[in-house]
């Protein structure tokens, strides 16, 4: 995954996401095997350094595309996940999971996961 992007056309500019989905076959940028424009569900992982980024401009920058469905942002410092589903052609619906027992269910297509699973074998640090 480190190694393929996503190309956002309307601003002409190449993104890293974390991990993403696509549905059918990959269409690529230029015929460039590392550059795809059709993610379906793309998902972030939120750092400090990161998640004002990831909530603002770059999840502007996603939503440009039309086969952008889903976009799911995992906290690493605690039990957060927040899903945004797109529910019309400029309306998205954002949920948050926040108990180590809640599901996360994507929308786009079949796939569950409780969220004590997402974070197995993370240790919190306190503040």
């Amino acid at each position: 995954m480190g190694d393929v992007k996503v190309w956002i056309p309307h601003t002409q500019r190449f993104l890293y996401p974390d991990v993403m989905v696509i549905a059918g076959q990959p269409e690529y940028y230029a015929n460039r095997k590392d550059a795809i424009t059709n993610p379906l569900v793309i998902v972030e992982v939120l750092s400090n350094s990161t998640q004002e980024y990831d909530r603002g401009n770059k999840f502007r920058y996603y939503r440009r595309l039309p086969s952008f469905n889903e976009y799911i942002l995992i906290s690493q410092y605690e039990f957060l996940v927040e899903q945004y589903t797109k529910t019309s052609e400029y309306e998205w619906r954002i949920s948050y999971k926040e108990r180590s027992g809640t599901m996360l269910e994507l929308i786009s297509f079949p796939f569950q996961i409780a969220l004590a699973d997402i974070y197995n074998k993370v240790d919190f640090e306190e503040e």
